[in-house]
């Protein structure tokens, strides 16, 4: 009888395949989540920069149209008159740095060319409020106190 014959620590070539099976499992199965770990990653890059994609397209289209918006040339007559280089009839001006903003009901804001309904007094408050000023209550028009 020879030492090879004799199973070394319980090895028998059964055991000894079984562990190199069941080792090669596992390594298929660690690179098979491996794939699929990348496959993953892959479709969240692609999802991000499809993404990205539809932003960079919106970021175009508004690059475009202001583009366009800056070639015409009343943008360019516009932006000349700031460096005063308007046609000799038109007398350039600028706003002080301290000037007052605007009354909502000016002419030319935004309420008045919208449309926009605004309460009108009747010729009968007018004429109350020119006579007695702007501080008489309209249920009350003589501004009288009760007492």
């Amino acid at each position: 009888m020879s030492l090879a014959d004799l199973p070394v620590a319980g090895l028998t070539r059964r055991r000894v395949a079984l562990l190199l099976g069941s080792l090669v499992a596992a390594w298929v199965i660690l690179l098979f989540a491996h794939q699929v770990g990348q496959a993953s990653e892959a479709s969240a890059r692609a999802d991000a920069m499809r993404t990205s994609n539809a932003s960079l397209q919106a970021d175009v289209a508004g690059l475009q149209s202001e583009l366009a918006l800056i070639q015409r040339q009343a943008y360019v007559e516009q932006q000349a008159r700031a460096y005063r280089l308007g046609t000799p009839r038109e007398i350039p001006f600028a706003l002080a740095d301290n000037a007052p903003s605007l009354p909502p009901d000016a002419p030319g804001s935004a309420n008045v060319r919208l449309g926009a309904v605004t309460e009108q007094p009747s010729p009968l408050e007018q004429w109350i409020r020119l006579l007695f000023g702007p501080g008489g209550d309209s249920s009350n028009p003589a501004g009288s106190s009760k007492g």
